[in-house]
């Protein structure tokens, strides 16, 4: 199989693939030699550039001591890399997007995200959280368990990458958790909106319909590979690289922008908000 460009299947694909090889003990280098590859041949494969036959990954995965279950998940994988788009679906505990998701925020370089009912998961407080996995399609004891993967996503807010929020008032209008709840999370988000590497926006109610009517999405932005669009469902997670989906989403976003209040508009929505609360 020839070598390909890195796409979203093939990249979940190596990170499953990484994980094997760490159960081994060896380092690629080593398993490379133990199958008789050049070392650079294994590294396309972990970073979901395919250049291998279905045969030379089912006799990797088997080297690896995989399950039955795991060498089917990966072959599935392997072999829809050259399709467009990714949907996963979650089997139990944390859903499986939410991982997939963390691990392409981690390695993106800019981060665009629109909230159309609540605050985006980034930016939201344990609490508030907490509140909102509640509310959604998850059974009561894997609760604990989202809140503290989306907690876990907020490390990424720091400098190095650019974070743009656009969020919709009625959002910040909503009162997730309780007065309180909603109370702390419209001051964090004063808090969080003054950092330079983080854009925050919000569209008034003022403007009516808006770019951003047909649903809440994320665009991430890596240095090595096309922009990733992100839709997350009740039961499963949508990843789409393809061009013409990414260039739909990215425009838009700047249709987005263009009704857009600014920064300190922003803020002061917020503050209005936060007043009529005392």
């Amino acid at each position: 199989m020839p070598k390909r460009e890195s796409n979203v299947v093939g990249r979940e694909f190596g990170n499953g693939l990484r994980a094997a090889i760490a159960k081994t003990g060896l380092t690629q280098r080593q398993l490379a030699e133990e199958l008789d590859w050049d070392e650079s041949k294994l590294s396309d494969l972990v970073n979901g550039k395919g250049g291998v036959t279905a045969h030379e990954v089912e006799v990797l995965l088997a080297y690896c001591r995989l399950s039955l279950a795991e060498r089917r998940h990966l072959m599935a994988l392997f072999l829809e890399a050259g399709e467009k788009g990714f949907i996963l679906f979650p089997e139990d505990g944390v859903p499986d997007q939410l991982r997939t998701l963390i691990n392409h925020e981690k390695e993106s370089s800019a981060i665009v995200a629109w909230s159309m009912n609540l605050v985006s998961g980034l930016l939201q407080t344990h609490d508030y959280a907490y509140a909102v996995a509640q509310a959604g399609p998850h059974e009561k004891e894997d609760v604990p368990k989202v809140v503290a993967a989306r907690m876990a996503r907020a490390e990424i807010l720091r400098p190095g990458r650019t974070f743009t929020f656009y969020v919709h008032q009625q959002a910040l209008l909503l009162p997730v958790g309780g007065e309180e709840v909603w109370r702390e999370q419209l001051a964090h988000l004063l808090r969080m909106s003054v950092r330079q590497y983080i854009n925050f926006h919000v569209i008034p109610r003022s403007i009516g319909a808006h770019p951003g009517v047909s649903g809440d999405f994320r665009v991430m932005k890596f240095p090595k590979y096309p922009p990733l669009v992100f839709l997350d469902t009740l039961n499963c997670g949508l990843f789409f690289d393809d061009k013409e989906t990414v260039a739909l989403y990215e425009d838009r976003v700047k249709r987005l922008a263009a009704v857009a209040l600014d920064r300190e508009q922003s803020r002061a929505v917020i503050d209005d908000i936060l007043e009529g609360l005392q």
